[in-house]
């Protein structure tokens, strides 16, 4: 190795996974390979003063002249030679085609201060177990969920700019997690008993646009730091997906086909907001009536057992009745499986206070009534053509009178159970084909037709 850290930094053991290290280049570069182990023991690595002895090697790479970038490309060379396992990083890293020329075998390339993506890519190559003696904190992480399901965050902040909306402002704009990050995350909680990914973020199906759809490495493959490719990766981990907070955005057609292939849920939770185009540009809200049911159809072809639910807000300032009549209108079109309604109000901040024409509250109460008193009516229908048909549930809870469970179309705590009856040993994680006897506006009973496919343990 041309440059290592000294022997003596090197710690004593057997279990851990190892980790070889080639630093080249400027003391910049060291300090930058010094982080990166640090963040490496820090997780219970271990470093290998040899690379006959390390179960990956990491070389950090210097870019500066053009003899020292042949330098790191030879070290490259030798590091593949002797280990087979490499990951390169540092300031050769922006030139990763020509790396990738010289080397197709490396496992992956970042560019310099990418501490994070250097880290991320010794994960996808040497997974650490969890060791319970020294770990005081589960791999799957604490969570306040039951065992059986579990929130997976994709991303934090918003794009956009929502006029009764202040999320921008308190959580900045849209900063994708890494695809590594987010699938490491998503096996541990697999690994952990989880039965249901509930993907969350501010808008979900922008994900990756801020970091322009970078090239990433995962189940031996590459892949693009994209809504459609995360959610196939999500769906080949044997468990339900679904997604929540997605945008009606073009490219979300992607993503049914694996929905009618059983990959992830028939399932989308779009925040549709409002109907009337008036009100929706008062709003800053990107949609219009005639494209979002023409999408809703297309959607509908390409996978018949799709779910929408959404979230509505009256009282919006300026809203007269007309636009509350076409709102009303849209759901009878939409039929959307489930309805969430908010009156509006003020938020500190949101330039939606400074409109004119508030909404008196006593015309908030009266249409918010009125709406939900409307889509009870849909749901009741839409519910009611589910009685005689078989479906698969997870059950949440027992109590004496059965198990309470959740179809595909139902998330926990905001859409309807399905109540399945009898005393049939089922425990909260296990997931079971059932056969819908009766239904309301918002919920479903069931009778099991088989014994559980799969448990939570």
């Amino acid at each position: 190795m041309t440059k290592t850290l000294p022997d003596k930094n090197m710690p004593i053991g057997t279990d851990a996974p190892k980790i070889g290290l080639v630093s080249l280049g400027c003391p910049k570069a060291l300090v930058d390979s010094e982080r990166i182990v640090t963040r490496l023991r820090a997780e219970g690595y271990e470093l290998s003063p040899s690379y006959e002895g390390a179960d990956a090697v990491v070389v950090n790479t210097c870019g500066f002249l053009n003899s020292a970038k042949e330098e790191s490309l030879q070290a490259i060379g030798e590091a593949l030679a002797s280990n087979g396992r490499v990951i390169v990083t540092g300031c050769l890293g922006v030139e990763a085609e020509r790396i990738r020329d010289h080397y197709p075998d490396v496992l992956a390339v970042t560019g310099p201060q990418a501490y994070e993506a250097v880290v991320e890519a010794v994960h996808e190559a040497v997974l650490r177990a969890h060791d319970p003696l020294l770990d005081l904190v589960p791999p799957q992480g604490i969570r306040f969920t039951p065992r059986h399901y579990a929130y997976l965050k994709i991303s934090e902040g918003c794009n956009h700019s929502c006029s009764f909306c202040i999320i921008p402002h308190l959580r900045g704009p849209l900063r994708s997690r890494p695809f590594g990050d987010v699938m490491r995350e998503a096996e541990r909680l697999v690994a952990a008993g989880v039965q249901e990914l509930l993907v969350i973020s501010q808008d979900t199906s922008a994900y990756g646009l801020d970091l322009e759809y970078a090239e990433a490495a995962w189940g031996g493959r590459p892949v693009e730091t994209r809504f459609a490719d995360l959610a196939e990766a999500l769906g080949s981990l044997g468990v339900w997906v679904r997604m929540h907070y997605v945008y009606p955005y073009p490219h979300v057609d992607q993503i049914l086909p694996l929905m009618a292939d059983g990959q992830i849920l028939p399932y989308l939770d779009i925040p549709f907001q409002h109907a009337s185009p008036r009100v929706l540009k008062a709003m800053r809200r990107p949609a219009r009536r005639e494209k979002t049911l023409e999408r809703l159809a297309r959607w509908r072809t390409q996978c018949s057992e799709l779910a929408v639910r959404s979230t509505f807000i009256v009282g919006f300032p300026g809203e007269t009745e007309d636009d509350f009549t076409e709102l009303l209108s849209w759901l009878s079109e939409a039929r959307l499986a489930r309805v969430g309604c908010f009156k509006y109000e003020d938020v500190d901040g949101a330039p939606a206070n400074a409109l004119p024409d508030q909404v008196p509250e006593e015309v908030k109460d009266e249409r918010y009534a009125r709406l939900m008193a409307h889509q009870q009516a849909i749901s009741a229908e839409v519910l009611g053509a589910r009685v005689g048909e078989a479906l698969e549930v997870i059950v949440d809870d027992v109590d004496a009178e059965g198990a309470i469970a959740r179809s595909h179309w139902d998330a926990p705590d905001i859409d309807g159970n399905v109540f399945v009856d009898g005393d049939n040993g089922l425990r909260p994680g296990d997931r079971l084909s059932v056969k819908v006897t009766g239904a309301s506006e918002y919920d479903l009973w069931a009778s099991p037709l088989c014994p559980r496919t799969d448990a939570a343990v």
